[in-house]
């Protein structure tokens, strides 16, 4: 039996698709053929954003990233490893990705911006040390 094509909808079009973020990790999900008819419920990029999902350290992280740059300069910026020294104590190493994830998250709302060397950088494809700061 001959392999049959599916025949692209109309929403198919990758100019109507919205970009999405992952409410988990907060990077951006790639449009997959399998979620064609169900993109609109789309919410997390994997099976381990999914089970992990945003849990009660994922906000407080956020809430001290804002505490955290609210005590500073209008123009400063923070490492994620601050928010993470300040919620963890001892075990802080253990927070930098759930950090870094909070400020994903918070790009993607509009809060902040992830900067490397002084530059705006995605967040879904940045790699080694970030910065955090109000959007400008």
């Amino acid at each position: 039996m001959a392999h049959r094509q599916r025949t692209p909808a109309s929403t198919d079009a990758p100019g109507e698709r919205a970009d999405k973020t992952c409410a988990s990790c907060g990077r951006r999900i790639q449009w997959r053929a399998k979620w064609a008819h169900n993109w609109d419920a789309v919410k997390y990029c994997s099976a381990a954003c999914r089970t992990h999902g945003v849990n009660k350290t994922d906000l407080r992280l956020e809430e001290t990233i804002l505490t955290l740059l609210d005590a500073r300069a209008q123009d400063a910026t923070i490492c994620p490893s601050d928010a993470a020294r300040a919620i963890g104590g001892e075990a802080w190493r253990d927070l930098m990705e759930p950090a870094r994830r909070a400020a994903r998250r918070m790009v993607a709302r509009g809060e902040l911006q992830i900067t490397q060397g002084g530059s705006v950088v995605d967040p879904s494809t940045t790699k080694g040390p970030i910065r955090l700061r109000r959007p400008r």
